[in-house]
């Protein structure tokens, strides 16, 4: 039995805002039914241009519903930029804590939230075309080699049980493991780590900017800043400007603008862009 906190709990057996919104400003779907989890969240913009409704049906366990409950929850009144710097973390946060096997529940609704932006604004997903490319590895949950490349990249992810807790590949017969651990191993050893040109960094929409950013905070940052009992949050992005509050032990500190600068800011140049500069507010 899954060590559920009482947040997830009342989530699941209350789940607010079920349902589907006619005529939604904004719709996102993400996953399939038939390897076991799927969400569709749809959106309702006011004359201010905030989100004034958010509704989602899904198919899932306990914690893909409180997450997808929590998740509409926490967008109410944001705009689209704002909701866009909304992560995986946040619903869990919101929710207390979720257990490490069903992280990919709170993954799920962050995509689906990334879908419904993209939807609104007319663009397309990063990855979305070629997610479902490539060879599958896991024929429980049909999830591709491309599949496990990508969400490894983008959560620094080394082990078979982290890409299992993300995608759920590997969490069935287990007779892809040793594949997994080999796509994992291939990956971290490439030495390629120079960061996208200013074009290509340029190209990219709003959405997919910000979402590259906090990947690169949550998985190559905080960890550093969070061994001193510092932490940071993401702010917001304004140009190449790229602003975040310093949290915890880092907040007080003294030396909090070396940090920013020899830390955080060097950490994005190399892993985003080399234009990036970072700012604390």
């Amino acid at each position: 039995m899954w060590d559920y906190t009482d947040k997830v709990m009342d989530h699941f057996l209350h789940p607010r805002n079920v349902g589907e919104i006619e005529n939604p400003d904004a719709v996102g779907e993400v996953g399939n039914i038939s390897c076991g989890d799927a969400l569709k969240l749809t959106l309702k913009l006011d004359e201010n241009g905030r989100i004034c409704d958010a509704k989602f049906k899904t198919f899932g366990c306990a914690s893909a519903i409180a997450s997808s409950s929590a998740l509409t929850e926490i967008v109410q009144g944001l705009t689209m930029d704002e909701a866009a710097k909304i992560t995986n973390q946040d619903i869990v946060e919101k929710l207390g804590q979720l257990p490490e096997a069903k992280v990919h529940c709170s993954v799920m609704g962050m995509e689906a939230l990334q879908a419904a932006i993209a939807n609104y604004k007319g663009e397309t997903m990063e990855g979305e075309e070629d997610e479902h490319e490539g060879r599958i590895v896991c024929k429980c949950f049909g999830v591709t080699d491309h599949k496990i490349r990508k969400v490894a990249k983008e959560n620094n992810l080394h082990e078979v049980e982290e890409i299992t807790n993300y995608t759920k590949a590997g969490g069935a017969c287990g007779m892809c493991v040793e594949e997994i651990q080999e796509i994992l191993d291939q990956l971290w050893s490439e030495k390629d780590t120079a960061p996208e040109s200013t074009n290509e960094f340029k190209d990219l929409s709003t959405v997919q900017k910000i979402l590259k950013i906090q990947q690169v905070l949550e998985a190559e940052v905080k960890p550093m800043l969070e061994k001193d009992g510092g932490s940071l949050e993401f702010v917001d992005l304004e140009g190449v400007k790229v602003k975040v509050r310093l949290k915890g032990r880092c907040g007080s500190c003294p030396s909090s603008g070396v940090t920013l600068e020899y830390l955080v800011q060097d950490k994005l140049r190399e892993l985003v862009s080399p234009d990036l500069t970072v700012e604390g507010v």
